[in-house]
């Protein structure tokens, strides 16, 4: 078996085609492929083996790769143009025309980040950043103009968050102060609070395994709890990576909670 993808709590799917129902893994055997849900409470028990390029699925069908590089090979490797969008399109031809709604997302205790999305995917797209609040900013006739802001506003906010940052506070609460006094240079449409189901006592420990009890995710990031101590696993990570149905005996770093 290899994981060849995961899907979020806010339903994105990297590599997992189709509409995610809950975070999962998506696990490929033999060509097949299914969902390994992550709901918490549940048990992971596997051991990861050799990690390489997780291939393509194509539907219900997964195409397998032997080349060693992870996630993905260049073969398997795509970029978003978007993502990288400034309000000059770097396409043959804008095709952004939808509404887009730019919004201040903020990561515990006081990461604010500017993004755009298309509107009707607001709420998706924050929950699979797992942002613990945000502020629908502005909305906009199409993606050129909601990049042109963003550009704008990203010196001086952030428009990347990366997962150690974001891992660093899952066990804390945004700073309210903070968070209100940058809202007050604007006048936001909407505000979110998102809660993803668990609370943490003290930070996890930033780990690359698929072996405990689970605890939640938040984004990408799966929590899991064994033998005493709370690990943070980057979904992506897991990518690529060939697993076997037994729980890994490989020593892990402890926190202190679990002396």
């Amino acid at each position: 078996m290899q994981v060849v993808g995961y899907q979020t709590d806010g339903g994105a799917s990297e590599a997992g085609n189709g509409t995610a129902a809950g975070p999962a893994l998506v696990v490929a055997e033999e060509g097949d492929v299914h969902r390994e849900p992550l709901d918490p409470g549940r048990t992971l028990g596997y051991s990861l083996g050799d990690r390489r390029c997780a291939g393509v699925l194509d539907g219900a069908t997964h195409h397998d790769c032997e080349n060693e590089a992870a996630p993905y090979c260049d073969r398997h490797s795509s970029t978003w143009v978007c993502a990288r969008c400034t309000g000059t399109c770097l396409k043959d031809e804008m095709d952004c025309y939808e509404e887009h709604a730019i919004y201040l997302a903020a990561f515990a205790p006081a990461t604010f980040k500017v993004g755009v999305t298309r509107e009707w995917r607001l709420d998706t797209r924050l929950r699979e950043q797992g942002a613990d609040r945000a502020a629908h900013l502005r909305t906009v006739s199409n993606g050129r103009i909601a990049r042109e802001i963003e550009s704008q506003l990203a010196k001086e906010y952030t428009d990347r968050v990366r997962v150690p940052e974001k891992v660093a506070g899952l066990h804390r609460d945004v700073d309210a102060d903070a968070w209100n006094r940058t809202l007050d240079e604007f006048e936001p449409l909407e505000t979110f609070s998102f809660d993803y189901g668990f609370e943490l006592d003290a930070a996890p420990v930033p780990e690359t395994l698929a072996t405990g009890e689970i605890v939640g995710v938040q984004g990408r990031v799966l929590v899991l709890e064994r033998a005493g101590t709370t690990y943070a696993v980057d979904l992506r990570d897991l990518v690529g990576y060939e697993i076997s149905e037994e729980e890994t005996d490989r020593e892990l770093q402890s926190s202190l909670g679990a002396f």
